[in-house]
């Protein structure tokens, strides 16, 4: 089968490899129909993820029809259209049992390469390294997903390929980290980054009753979608003084959340940050808070920051903002089962569009090399890139 796969830092290649076959009795082999490109599927090309090997099939966004189940009293029956949520969850430890889907205990089968990196092993994913478990991804033609009674979701009656994609990573992240903001109605939120992620973080904050949704930006592209989906001031970080703007549109007291959708690779702008951002960036290619740290500042005392975006390693982090002003820290991989029902629900009464964002759409992996580039260096208005395989 064609797969797109990894062989170094800036090196995708769409391959011929082996099909997947039946390994256990809960698994099930899927067809893909779609699947895309992620945000923090760049921070793989670019080498920033450790544990990555030559030949890793990419990709955790990706749905498609069951083709063969591992046992005949599967859950899931041949034909099925299913999504596939991109962490893997066994259903029975005690993180699962608590809803903490990516906390999974058992599904990582490199668990203990995850411990000695974070103490305890985050769930197995999907096409993310062998720290996740190595498993390959969905950027290809077929899938084994493992565990595959416990995740997937079949895909509601009338509901497109392009309606249900990004229930499986990015429309839940998005979702998540607007609702670990705790947010009642009235607030204010900034939201650094108006990627895929950013984009559905500030739709869920507009349902959730957010009055001022300030978004961090400097992709004319991105900078209209946000305002599409809910913006209601926009800042250039290459144009504006982020926080004395921020002051600005909050008569001085500061957004009541944050959130920090760019993760390690975010760039500097103006000010001290700006100048640590370009230290950061001589010292190490990897691991660049300025997003982070930016909005630790900005937050207002008692504040809430809410981090979806994706960090690898230890980072600098400005401690002092944290302790001096009483922060509350929200962060973590989604725990995308937990919100599949209510999330498929608003998008079947049309309250969530999930297809606004999407930018490019092809039907060959072929096409996968050129358009990571694409994806990456934000050429051609390049926002979200889609592939439908059927």
């Amino acid at each position: 089968m064609k797969a797109l796969a990894w062989h170094g830092t800036n090196d995708i290649r769409c391959d011929n490899v082996t099909d997947p076959g039946i390994e256990d009795a809960r698994d099930v082999i899927i067809k893909v129909t779609s699947c895309a490109i992620c945000g923090s599927d760049l921070h793989l090309m670019d080498g920033h993820m450790p544990a990555m090997k030559s030949g890793d099939v990419l990709g955790h966004e990706f749905m498609g029809e069951v083709v063969e189940t591992g046992s005949p009293n599967h859950r899931l029956k041949k034909g099925d259209r299913i999504l596939v949520p991109f962490n893997i969850n066994c259903g029975s430890c005690s993180q699962c049992l608590r809803g903490n889907w990516a906390c999974c205990l058992r599904s990582n089968r490199n668990a203990a390469e995850a411990e000695t990196m974070f103490g305890y092993p985050s769930a197995g994913m999907f096409g993310y390294s062998h720290l996740t478990g190595g498993y390959w991804g969905g950027q290809a033609e077929y899938v084994r997903v493992p565990m595959a009674d416990v995740a997937p979701m079949k895909v509601p009656e009338g509901m497109t390929d392009e309606q249900a994609l990004f229930l499986t990573d990015i429309l839940p992240t998005g979702w998540q980290a607007a609702l670990y903001c705790d947010l009642k109605g009235g607030e204010t939120v900034a939201i650094w980054g108006a990627g895929p992620v950013g984009l559905f973080a500030i739709k869920s904050a507009q349902i959730m009753g957010a009055e001022r949704i300030i978004v961090i930006e400097t992709v004319p592209e991105r900078i209209a979608l946000a305002r599409q989906a809910g913006a209601t001031h926009v800042i250039d970080l290459k144009q504006e003084e982020v926080l004395e703007r921020i002051k600005e549109i909050t008569h001085g007291e500061g957004p009541d959340a944050v959130i920090d959708c760019v993760g390690m690779e975010a760039i500097g702008g103006h000010g001290v940050l700006g100048v640590l951002s370009k230290v950061q960036e001589t010292l190490t290619s990897t691991q660049r808070p300025y997003a982070l740290n930016q909005a630790l500042q900005a937050v207002r005392g008692g504040g809430i920051v809410s981090v979806p975006g994706v960090y690898g390693g230890p980072v600098p982090v400005h401690m002092g903002a944290v302790v001096q002003k009483g922060l509350t820290i929200r962060s973590g991989q989604t725990h995308v089962k937990r919100y599949l029902e209510e999330l498929a629900g608003l998008i079947q009464q049309g309250r969530i569009d999930p297809t606004f964002l999407i930018t490019h759409r092809s039907t060959s992996l072929e096409e996968g090399p050129e358009l990571y580039k694409t994806f990456r260096d934000k050429k051609d208005g390049c926002v979200k890139v889609v592939f439908h395989l059927n």
